[in-house]
């Protein structure tokens, strides 16, 4: 038969499955084949949404500038190839999973790296939010119908990824290693066949070529810096093929050895197929004369523009490449694409985890986030990124547009203060490194970073700039104050170390100790706490009852003579009827007149099998607990009791003889009789 606290487990386990031991924690180290799904999921998932910024971005004036999307396109293919070379250098020099936040708080001190982790933390609960809200999208464009259900579909996306993160890396690597590389090769085969289709003089005209576009108000004539703003505006928003770079540098601990090698091998080859599948489907949209608008009724052709949402533009790529929205080529990658958006939060979850460990090592964040969880995943940390980007995807009604206005920010932050960092650390090694073959190498990675975090600064001026008003201020905001709640906790852990470092008088014995037994009357919990104390042998054993009710006071004096206890019972008088007060300034009295006795109060206490009996129940014993606990020199020691209710409920121990007491002829009730039954 399972024992009920197993039975109680049963929802967890079916969740999570069963417990791994410590010792395997090796087992969980992933090879290059799952590491890519796992952390590059997010920069390649991009690829699905990258692109419709930009021309959303574009169309805000109409059509007329359509012609600058290819141009941005290249320069956000070169930017990802430098943040690439650049991150590749961080791997191989700090290889303990710290990433950005490691380089930082090395390198620039412990400003720069609590910069540094805010923006990482808001960034991926932006990660989760977004990615999931895209897939959502994705899956209305195939069945438009369930718009209506947006936000309950995006919660229960974010709940299933939790529970698949806590079953632990490997399992979730095999869980989104398929739908990853599905997702890639079901893009190539488009791109390939879109090129070739066009290239041969085959029709690839999407849905909503013939859709003209009405500018927004203040975008019909677009001329000088305005123009420049407007540009520069479109390439920040194509960054977001950007996301999730720095999560293979934050994930490094994960890979199999050699780690520093295996992770800048993963980071080449989700650069090299991210930046082939962006070029494609941007080239593949352009070709199709693909129309996207942010404000849909802009577009002068969609009647149904009230009623329905507009398709995205990779299913729109997809219909023209595969012949229409009912072809299996659509649907094929529209399933694809789905998937891959909402597990491209995976990223996400492993990133967050382990930067949450590193700030908890580091005492910038509760020390629960450094605690593995039954499947030696960082648990809490998942937890807390599920319930964060939950609550963003309500309060934005799962609306990928309004996300992705407060998306990269934190992005960029961390890569333009990890490149400048890493820039200081080359500069270090160049001052003790005489080996020229070696030197050479160093200026080579510092030169990387030096371009890479150049670039990277400059496009974290262009977000801000451009997105400040649509949504970049809310991270702006909430990066400082997540800030100050890191140093508020360092402080603090570091204020409790100070109070618990050992004096020269901590392994001093106190004078002597008096032991106090609470009493209500003479029952069967009492008599257990007074044998406990005898036990003890303090140098002062006093038994202490408060008189709240003269009749009942003289009838515990009475059973406390007719027993013959063998301990002094004091009367507390409390005129006003209160039991904690009265206690708690006996216990004081005796502290100053002797400062150097350890007072023990022994605290009878029912053990009860429902929660509604602890109402009935153990009351004026938890006021006491929670008045004396902040008593200096004074220790609580609960003597439990159980009750009936409570038998079964915890393990297989019952209440019963011990081996050999059937023999001595004692039965349950005399065993119940002694003093310690």
């Amino acid at each position: 038969m399972p024992r009920l606290s197993d039975l109680g487990q049963l929802p967890k386990r079916l969740v999570l499955g069963r417990p791994v031991r410590s010792d395997r924690a090796g087992e969980s180290l992933l090879p290059k084949r799952l590491a890519l799904p796992i952390f590059a999921s997010d920069p390649l998932s991009s690829v699905a949404y990258a692109t419709q910024e930009i021309l959303i971005v574009l169309t805000l004036a109409g059509t007329a500038f359509l012609f600058l999307a290819p141009w941005l396109a290249i320069a956000v293919v070169l930017l990802l190839g430098t943040v690439v070379l650049s991150y590749r250098q961080v791997v191989r020099a700090y290889p303990s999973g710290g990433g950005d936040y490691e380089v930082a708080i090395k390198n620039h001190g412990q400003f720069a790296g609590l910069v540094v982790a805010s923006a990482l933390l808001v960034d991926y609960v932006l990660t989760v939010a977004v990615s999931v809200a895209a897939g959502t999208d994705n899956i209305i464009s195939a069945f438009p119908d369930l718009d209506r259900h947006r936000v309950a579909i995006a919660v229960g996306l974010v709940a299933l990824l939790a529970a698949a993160n806590l079953r632990g890396l490997r399992e979730s690597g095999r869980t989104f290693a398929v739908p990853t590389y599905l997702f890639i090769s079901g893009i190539l085969v488009m791109v390939v066949t879109g090129l070739v289709r066009h290239f041969f003089g085959q029709d690839i005209t999407a849905e909503s070529a013939g859709y003209s576009i009405t500018p927004e108000p203040g975008f019909e004539q677009v001329t000088g810096l305005a123009l420049v703003f407007f540009v520069l505006r479109a390439f920040a928003s194509g960054c977001t093929a950007l996301t999730g770079v720095e999560a293979i540098a934050n994930g490094v601990p994960a890979f199999k050895p050699p780690k520093s090698r295996n992770a800048a091998t993963t980071l080449a080859l989700m650069g090299g197929i991210a930046a082939t599948m962006f070029s494609g489907v941007t080239a593949l949209a352009l070709f199709a004369d693909v129309r996207y608008a942010e404000h849909p009724c802009d577009l002068v052709g969609f009647t149904a523009c009230e009623t329905e949402p507009q398709r995205t533009v990779i299913a729109q790529v997809a219909a023209a490449t595969f012949g229409g929205d009912t072809s299996v080529g659509f649907f094929a990658i529209q399933a694809a694409t789905a998937l891959v958006l909402i597990l491209a939060a995976n990223t996400a979850f492993n990133g967050f985890p382990l930067l949450g460990n590193v700030l908890a090592q580091d005492s910038f964040l509760p020390r629960q986030l450094h605690t593995r969880g039954d499947k030696l995943v960082y648990s809490n940390g998942i937890l807390l990124l599920a319930g964060f980007a939950a609550l963003l995807i309500v309060a934005f009604s799962a609306d990928v547009n309004r996300l992705i206005q407060m998306y990269i920010v934190g992005v960029f932050t961390s890569f333009s203060i990890g490149q400048w960092g890493m820039v200081r650390h080359w500069r270090r090694e160049l001052a003790t490194e005489t080996d020229p073959r070696s030197r050479a190498r160093i200026r080579r990675s510092q030169l990387i970073n030096a371009v890479g975090g150049s670039l990277t600064t400059i496009v974290l001026l262009i977000i801000i700039v451009t997105k400040f008003t649509r949504g970049a201020y809310l991270v702006l905001l909430v990066m400082p104050v997540l800030f100050l709640l890191m140093r508020a906790i360092n402080r603090h852990y570091s204020h409790v170390a100070e109070q618990l470092t050992p004096d020269s008088n901590a392994r001093l014995l106190p004078s002597k100790v008096h032991a106090i037994v609470l009493v209500s009357k003479v029952h069967k919990p009492t008599l257990r706490a007074l044998a406990f104390a005898r036990a003890t042998r303090p140098d002062v054993l006093t038994a202490v009852t408060v008189n709240v009710d003269d009749a009942e006071t003289r009838g515990l004096q009475a059973d406390w003579e007719r027993y013959d206890i063998p301990v002094p019972l004091t009367v507390l008088e409390s005129p006003f009827r209160e039991i904690t007060r009265p206690v708690v300034d006996y216990v004081k009295g005796i502290r100053r007149r002797s400062p150097r006795e350890l007072v023990i109060v022994f605290v009878p206490q029912y053990v009860v099998g429902h929660w509604w009996e602890n109402v009935l129940h153990n009351q004026s014993a938890l006021r006491l607990r929670a008045r004396l606990q902040f008593q200096p020199g004074v220790m609580i020691t609960t003597v439990p009791w159980q009750l009936e209710s409570s038998v079964g409920r915890g393990d297989d121990d019952r209440p019963g003889p011990m081996p050999g007491d059937l023999r001595r002829g004692l039965t349950d009730d005399q065993v119940e009789a002694t003093p310690y039954g």
